[in-house]
C-alpha cells in the first residue's frame, strides 16, 4: 500500500511534530456505530474513538438531530455576552453532576484551554505560582498545561509561567517503592506528599493536579485510595485539588467521574473530550469562590457555542438514559478478562486501566525494559485485521484502548481476538525503536 497525495500535503503544510499512526497513514471518510471506513475501501472496528472524543460513536441520530435543529434557527455562534439557553442549561447539569458545593461553570473549546483556565483561577485565588502535580502526567499542549506535565517527551523546552513539583503517579513499578504493597505505597505516597509541601514548595501552594487515570501514560489508575490520601493532606494545607477528568469524565471509568472511584471531591474539576460526541467543548467546573477570583472580565470566544452545547446536551441525555457509565464498566470487565486470557506471552507487561480506559504495555521478556518496536508493529497489525487502537504509554510502548461507550460485547470480544492475534503476528526481539513523534493525546 502506498503512501496518498493527501500524506504528502500533510507533510508540506503542518508542523513536522504533528504525528501520524501508521506506515501508510489512513484518512476516515465515514462512520456507523463503532465502525468507520477509511478511504482505502476498508472498514475498520474503531477502539480508540477519536482519543475518547465520539462517546457513542458514530452517526448517532439523537445528535444529528439535536445538532440540525439548533442549524436550522441560524444561529451557530452568538457570543457570550448574549444568553445562550443551551449554555446555561448545560451548565446547570453539569455542575449538578459534579457533587460540588455551589458549583460554577465555564467553557472552552479543549481540555488544554480548561486545563490553562483551572491554573489561572487557582494561581489567582491562592496567590501562588506553585503547583504539583503527578510524574507521567499529560494535561495539554497549551504553555501553562505543558509545564505541569510530568512526561519530558511532551514538555516544550522553555521558559514555564509555574513551578512545579512532582508527587507519585499510581504506578509503583519504579524506584525505592516498587517493593511495597497497595497500602503502604499510598502511605508512602501520602508522606511523600508532606515532605514535598514542607521543603520543596514555598510556604503557600496554589493547587494538586490529578488526573484520576492516566491515560498518555498508557490507562494507569491511582492505587485504591492513593488520591483520597492526597485529598487529605492537601486540605491541611488548604491546597485545591483540580482533578483533571479530560479522559476520564463522562462514565468511561465505569462511573460519571473518575475521582469518584476515590470517595474525593474535587474544589475544581477539569472536562472536555467525550462531552460534545466530536463538537469542540471543554470546561472547567469548581467553587464558586474559586471559579470568582479572577478580578477582571475574561470570556472564551467559542467556548460554550450553542452548537457544541447542544451536542452536549443530546450526550448526556444519551448517556442517562442508557446508563453507559454502568455498560462501560461491565463491557470494561470482559475487554479485560478476554485480554488478559489471550495475550500468554512473556512481552506483554501488563494489561492495565479503569472501565473503558485500557492499555496493552509491551516489554522485553528479559529485562523487563520498555518494547516500543512491538507496540508499534502490534498496532500495525492490529489495523490490518480491521481494528484501530492508539499508541501511548510513559515509555511509548503501550497499546491505548477506548471505544466508545456503546460498544458491544460481540464488538468487545472481536476486538480482543484481533488483538491477540496481532500480538502472535508481531513477535518481539527485533530491538529497541524509538517512535519518530510522540504519542498523540
Amino acid at each position: 500500500m502506498e503512501r496518498s497525495d493527501l500524506f504528502d500535503r500533510h507533510r508540506a503544510v503542518l508542523p513536522p511534530w504533528v504525528p501520524l499512526f501508521y506506515d501508510v497513514p489512513l484518512e476516515i471518510e465515514s462512520g456507523l456505530g463503532r465502525t468507520v471506513r477509511g478511504t482505502d475501501g476498508r472498514d475498520y472496528l474503531d477502539f480508540y474513538a477519536g482519543v475518547a472524543v465520539n462517546t457513542l460513536g458514530y452517526d448517532v441520530p439523537e445528535i444529528r438531530e439535536a445538532v440540525e435543529r439548533k442549524m436550522r434557527t441560524g444561529i451557530v455562534h452568538s457570543s457570550t455576552f448574549y444568553l445562550i439557553r443551551e449554555q446555561i442549561e448545560l451548565a446547570e447539569r453539569i455542575a449538578r453532576a459534579s457533587g460540588i458545593d455551589d458549583a460554577v461553570v465555564f467553557f472552552t473549546t479543549s481540555g488544554s484551554e480548561a486545563v490553562e483556565t483551572a491554573l489561572l483561577l487557582a494561581t489567582q485565588y491562592r496567590q501562588s505560582q506553585q503547583v504539583i502535580a503527578l510524574r507521567y502526567a499529560y494535561h495539554g499542549r497549551s504553555f501553562g498545561a505543558l509545564s505541569v506535565t510530568g512526561d519530558r517527551a511532551w514538555q516544550a523546552q522553555g521558559f514555564s509561567p509555574l513551578r512545579v513539583a512532582y508527587a507519585r503517579s499510581g504506578d509503583k513499578r519504579y524506584g525505592g517503592m516498587s517493593g511495597l504493597d497497595d497500602t503502604a505505597y499510598v502511605h508512602a505516597c501520602a508522606q511523600d506528599l508532606r515532605e514535598i509541601i514542607a521543603t520543596g514548595t514555598p510556604e503557600r501552594t496554589a493547587a494538586m493536579l490529578v488526573e484520576p487515570v492516566q491515560g498518555v501514560a498508557g490507562a494507569v489508575p491511582l492505587i485504591p485510595g492513593q488520591l483520597r490520601a492526597y485529598a487529605d493532606v492537601l486540605k491541611q494545607h488548604d491546597i485545591l485539588l483540580i482533578a483533571d477528568e479530560v479522559q476520564t469524565g463522562w462514565g468511561r471509568t465505569g462511573r460519571y467521574w473518575g475521582h469518584q472511584w476515590h470517595d474525593v471531591t474535587p474544589d475544581v474539576l477539569v472536562f472536555a473530550k467525550g462531552v460534545g460526541s466530536g463538537f469542540p467543548l471543554g470546561g472547567v467546573v469548581g467553587r464558586r469562590e474559586v471559579m470568582a477570583s479572577l478580578p477582571g472580565a475574561s470570556v472564551s470566544t467559542f467556548g460554550g457555542n450553542p452548537l457544541a452545547c447542544a451536542a452536549a446536551i443530546a450526550t448526556l441525555d444519551y448517556l442517562d438514559e442508557h446508563d453507559l457509565p454502568a455498560h462501560a464498566l461491565s463491557m470494561g470487565g470482559l475487554l479485560r478478562e478476554r485480554l488478559e486470557a489471550g495475550l500468554k506471552d512473556p512481552g506483554v507487561g501488563q494489561v492495565r486501566g479503569t472501565g473503558l480506559l485500557m492499555a496493552v504495555e509491551f516489554v522485553d521478556p528479559l529485562t523487563r525494559e520498555p518494547d516500543v518496536s512491538r507496540a508499534v508493529r502490534v498496532q500495525e497489525q492490529c489495523r490490518h485485521r480491521g481494528l484501530l487502537v492508539g499508541l501511548g504509554g510513559a515509555f511509548k510502548n503501550c497499546l491505548r484502548i477506548m471505544p466508545p461507550l456503546t460498544v458491544t460485547a460481540h464488538e468487545v470480544r472481536q476486538a480482543a481476538d484481533i488483538i491477540a492475534a496481532a500480538v502472535d503476528d508481531a513477535p518481539g526481539g527485533d530491538g529497541p525503536l524509538a517512535m519518530p513523534t510522540p504519542s498523540l493525546n
